[in-house]
Formats: structure tokens, sequence, C-alpha cells
């Protein structure tokens, strides 16, 4: 935690992922980018030196990650869970993450020289504006899902404070909710009914402290979410930054991971016909059953369709069963094998990180979401964007599954290159790309909010005046 000796900086931020993959990654390539651009923007009084702050067992995942020399790891105690856990019970863990890393997270910036100027923390945290505000430094909160999913819970949580509306009552009698479409608002239903409470209600906490921030970093491409990134410019009452991530090109190197059986599965891909590899990526924590994960498997080594399915947990079991066109390991590169060749599709849960992932690789999605923003998430990609397809639960037995029938039929001919439906889809996704492309490159929407970011929040000197404004 040695800061660079050769270094002027002309501020310290102090990063505080929740921990999370879906949350350290982008939380890790925001900083990349700040840090980068600060340093070549060539600032009188220096770059900005930038100090993320993870859990003991985070360092062991991400301590060798590649990192510019004004980045530095600094660590708490692991006073969470360890991440295996999380399937486990989800909610505990999340409880676990806004209750006991707050104090330890305190305690460390005391330590941390030179002085901190500026905190950007998670939103699923909720300490990092209260730690802020004691500390008179301001504070930028980073919301890692999509902007309209945002919206729709920031909706939620003032219809709740204003009328006393409980969440968990939320059902066909409520109508409207301002802003909100009837599709969305069926959505909305289905994440509040089929999650559990006790995660819930502490997620209203979380949206209740962003107001009190001083800006909000939302993890997307503005062009992809223009009406919703406007809605919440217009009932949040401070600065929004729409900046996209996951775009480290593969040549550059970027590995979120540092993994010494790259070379076996990107060899696998090199040695597969362009584009005709379904990559299969459930999340980094949540699984199917094992009745679900017998459909897939048996409709895949069916389908004649190569794929390449990252597991994690359910790895070893996977590869006994899959057949001799597919490949199972336990952890990849996602962006760099979403923009192999050789992959022509992304079975995907849906999570924000590996949506955004897809976009920027330009590769067409099946739709198979499990949790939370991931059902919103779903309806983006169907309907708005037009970049995917849809797998449908069937009810078999006690359970609704994607059967095995359904699974083949939709798989074969969403691999199939030649149809009509195979070549929209993917001219669809394609376009798309492009339009990630443009706003990160110079210029662009999000290379612009990044400057602005970094300019108007993080390169000049400011205090903080009563009610949380900011002042130059």
């Amino acid at each position: 935690m040695e800061v660079p000796t050769t270094m002027r900086f002309s501020g310290h931020v102090v990063a505080m992922p929740y921990p999370g993959r879906g949350h350290v990654t982008p939380m890790l390539r925001l900083c990349k980018l700040i840090a980068a651009s600060s340093t070549s923007q060539g600032h009188d009084d220096g770059a900005l030196l930038i100090t993320i702050v993870v859990t003991q067992e985070w360092l062991g995942y991400i301590g060798s990650e590649p990192k510019p020399d004004n980045i530095r790891f600094a660590t708490i105690p692991n006073v969470v869970p360890h991440r295996t856990q999380i399937a486990a019970d989800f909610p505990a863990f999340f409880q676990a993450a806004i209750t006991n890393i707050e104090a330890p997270f305190d305690n460390l910036l005391d330590q941390l020289q030179p002085p901190v100027t500026a905190i950007i923390g998670d939103v699923e945290l909720q300490f990092p504006v209260a730690v802020a505000r004691r500390r008179n430094i301001p504070v930028a909160l980073l919301w890692t899902m999509s902007a309209s999913f945002y919206y729709m819970l920031h909706q939620l949580e003032s219809l709740a404070r204003n009328r006393g509306f409980k969440v968990h009552l939320l059902d066909d009698d409520e109508e409207h909710i301002p802003g909100i479409s009837s599709a969305q608002l069926s959505d909305l239903r289905t994440v509040l009914h089929e999650n559990d409470m006790r995660f819930l209600q502490p997620e209203m906490k979380c949206i209740s402290t962003v107001p009190k921030a001083d800006c909000l970093i939302l993890s997307t491409i503005q062009e992809l979410e223009v009406e919703a990134i406007y809605s919440l410019k217009n009932v949040l009452p401070f600065p929004i930054y729409p900046i996209s991530f996951p775009y480290f090109k593969p040549e550059t190197g970027h590995s979120e991971v540092n993994n010494d059986d790259n070379l076996d599965y990107l060899n696998w891909l090199d040695s597969q016909p362009a584009r005709s590899v379904l990559y299969i990526s459930f999340g980094s924590f949540l699984s199917v059953s094992s009745a679900q994960m017998n459909e897939i498997v048996s409709a895949l080594n069916t389908s004649g369709v190569g794929y390449f399915w990252v597991a994690r947990g359910e790895a070893s079991w996977l590869k006994e069963k899959c057949g001799d066109r597919g490949l199972v390991v336990p952890w990849c590169d996602q962006l760099k094998v979403l923009s192999h060749p050789s992959v022509g599709g992304f079975w995907s849960h849906c999570g924000w990180n590996s949506t955004t992932e897809a976009v920027f690789a330009g590769i067409p999605m099946l739709t198979f979401p499990l949790f939370f923003d991931q059902v919103p998430n779903r309806r983006k990609i169907l309907e708005e964007w037009k970049n995917g397809w849809e797998l449908k639960r069937s009810k078999l037995g006690s359970e609704e599954l994607i059967t095995q029938a359904e699974i083949l039929e939709v798989v074969s001919k969403f691999m199939d290159l030649g149809s009509g439906n195979g070549k929209e889809i993917r001219d669809r996704a394609l376009e798309l790309k492009g339009i990630c492309d443009r706003a990160v490159a110079e210029g662009g929407s999000s290379n612009m909010n990044l400057n602005a970011f970094i300019q108007d929040f993080l390169c000049f000197p400011r205090s903080l005046s009563g009610g949380g404004d900011l002042v130059p």
C-alpha cells in the first residue's frame, strides 16, 4: 500500500466496492479509467491517487491484476461470509456487507496517506454517504445495474416513503407508478414477489441514501438508456454521469483475475469455426437446480452445437456430462471470450455486466434471468434493443423448467447463421456494438462524461456546506 515516490498527486480518491463479482469488476474498471484519464490530461498538480479497498479474500482474487502506478489496493478484514456462501443465503450476505464493512472501512481511512479527498462508494453498501459526511469530504456513488432499473427502484422507494407504502404489498391493484410503464411494472412485481424481503427491505434503504450523495455514476451507455437517464436527471438533485466500463479490449491485456488456464480454453476456441460456439454463463453466485441442469446438458449434447460453458461450482460435475462438442471451465475472461471470432451467441442470466459486455462484443443473447434486475434486463434485450431471444419456462412436475425440447429447438435456430432470423439478430447486435464503440471513443458520450466527472468532482479542492452542496 505504498505511495509511488516518483509521482505527484492532485488528490486521493478511495473506492469502496460491494464485495461481489458484479460490483468489484466495474469499480476496478472505473478506477482504471479515472487513473489513466487523470494522468493523460496532464494536470499541473499531478495525477489522482486511487486506493481501492477490498476484503482480504477479494485481494486474493484481484491482487495480481495489472494496474497503473497511481492505483493501489488496501484491505479490510473478511467481515462478510466467503463469497461461495452467497448462493446459500444471499440476504444474509447482503446484510453482513452493509452492516460489517463500515467500521473497518472508516478506521482504514484514518490510516491512509495522503489524506483522502473524495470517496467513490457502491450504492449497495448504504454507508459511504454517512462516512463521507462525518469526514466532510465529497462522495460519489456507483450504480452497477441499469439506469432504468435504478429509476424503477427510486420511484418505488419514493412511493413507499410518501404513502407509507409497503414494498411487499405491491400487487395488481397498484396500476401506476410515475414514469414506469405497465410492462416495467409487471417486471417489478415479479422482482418483488420472487425475492426475499430480507434482501428487498435493506435494498430500499440503500436507494434512499443516494440523493444524499454529491453525484451518481451509472454503469451504462447513454444512447441505450436515454429515457431512463433523462427521467433520473429530473428526480435526482445532483449531476449524473453515464459511463461505461467494459471496453478494455482483449488485446490490451486487461484481465480482472489472474488465471493460468487461459491458454487451454483459448486454444479450444481457436480450433472452432467462426461464430459456431454458444457461450454459456449464469453468473458468479447463483446456480440452477440439478433438474434444470440435466435438461440443459441433454439438449446441448443432442443439438450438435459447439458450446463453451463457465459453470464455476458445477464445473467438475458438468465436465463428465458434456459431449465432445462442449468445453466446461470454472472461470474465463468473459470479455475476451465474447470477443473471440468463434463465439456466435451468449446464453446469459442477464446480469447487467454480462449484458453490457455482450453488447460491446456485438454478440446476440439467449435470455435466462435468475434474480432481481435480470428480469427487467431481459425485457430490455428482447423488446428495446432486440438483440436477443427468450427461453421460456414450462411446468414440469413440481418445478418450472426450460425443457430439453424447448432448449433444443431455440438453440438450434439461434445458432443457425444462415436463417433470416439469425442474420437479423446478428445485424442488430453489430448495430448496438457500433453505438457503444462510438460512445467510448474520444469525444463520445461515455468518454465526455468520464472527463466531466473527473474535472467537476475529483480534480478541484472543495469543501462541503450545510445540506451537502459542493462549494468550489
